[in-house]
């Protein structure tokens, strides 16, 4: 399997641990609080403590502009960062973290997704028509292709004529995504083979008999498509497989046909050994003797019986009648 190219790096800008700046930002609101109050104190008694003020004023806004900084992660979930519109890494660790609060960022989900694709028809390698579909599990490896090298903003809610930009949103476009690209790969992997071999004279490789090929096949195709969005397929399987309903009923009288021919050269074949046997046991064993046209006779009347679908009436020969 081809590894997948990545452009994602670590977020390695200013980090502080979450709990040392929150005690931080929680002694500047105190700070800047005091020092209004206290101006304004001073302005009642002593008509003084406008630099105060305005300087308390000044600390506040900071605090408010620091305390926005603060980034909670939990396992398998990253914040891709930019810095006013260059991308500056992705931050992946877990935990309360402080990190400039100028720096833009944008929640994905790395966890792994299963999609249960709907069955399509297509043709197969023979032009039969037939219904297939495909359970897959996929997750995001490369936050950058996934953000900035598909638009997966605008698709996130096209419908409604929105960009979206939560969580939610975006993985909801890379779905989207992943949905159609399985849909493309799993009709090009399709048409490369027949459904059945019918003639049970080829040893090519069959969409019914396949198994794993099938599905290692598949899965080489879904992460060639979807290297471009930075998503990669864990697992992917064919759950679903089925003759077209306009071809269903033939196929399947066709199947039957195959089945009672098949079972018929047993029972023939099964019949004529056992004529074989017989005839050699009778000469063997010196029982009765007969001649050719006797036993031409015998042979028709023992495949009769051992080939027929009904059960024999035997007719008992007890000598000849005179009129």
């Amino acid at each position: 399997m081809r590894i997948m190219e990545t452009k994602e790096y670590q977020f390695n800008g200013t980090m502080i641990n979450g709990f040392l700046m929150l005690f931080v930002n929680i002694a500047l609101f105190a700070l800047s609080v005091y020092g209004i109050v206290g101006s304004i104190i001073m302005l009642d008694t002593y008509n003084t403590g406008g630099w105060l003020l305005g300087g308390s004023l000044l600390l506040l806004v900071v605090d408010i502009i620091l305390s926005c900084g603060y980034i909670m992660l939990e396992p398998n979930i990253a914040k891709v960062t930019t810095w006013f519109g260059k991308y500056s890494g992705t931050f992946t660790r877990t935990g309360l973290y402080w990190i400039n609060p100028f720096y833009g960022t944008k929640k994905v989900s790395l966890r792994a997704r299963n999609l249960d694709a709907e069955p399509i028809k297509v043709n197969d390698k023979v032009g039969n028509p037939v219904m297939i579909g495909l359970v897959l599990v996929w997750k995001l490896k490369d936050t950058y292709k996934a953000l900035f090298e598909v638009d997966s903003q605008t698709m996130a809610n096209v419908a409604q004529g929105q960009i979206g930009t939560d969580v939610r949103s975006i993985m909801n476009a890379l779905e989207r995504f992943v949905r159609v690209q399985s849909d493309a790969a799993l009709r090009q992997v399709a048409g490369q083979y027949a459904y059945d071999d019918e003639d049970n004279k080829s040893n090519e490789l069959t969409l019914r008999d396949g198994g794993e090929e099938i599905n290692e096949q598949l899965e080489q195709k879904l992460n060639e498509r979807l290297a471009l969005a930075g998503i990669e397929v864990v697992e992917a399987r064919i759950n679903y497989l089925a003759y077209a309903p306009e071809i269903a009923a033939v196929m399947l009288r066709r199947q039957q046909a195959s089945a009672i021919i098949t079972a018929r050269e047993k029972i023939v074949e099964g019949a004529v050994s056992m004529v074989k046997m017989a005839l050699d046991k009778l000469s063997n064993e010196d029982i009765v003797e007969l001649d050719d046209d006797k036993k031409a006779a015998m042979v028709s009347n023992l495949l009769v019986v051992l080939c027929g679908d009904d059960s024999a009436q035997p007719v008992v020969n007890t000598g000849t009648l005179n009129h």
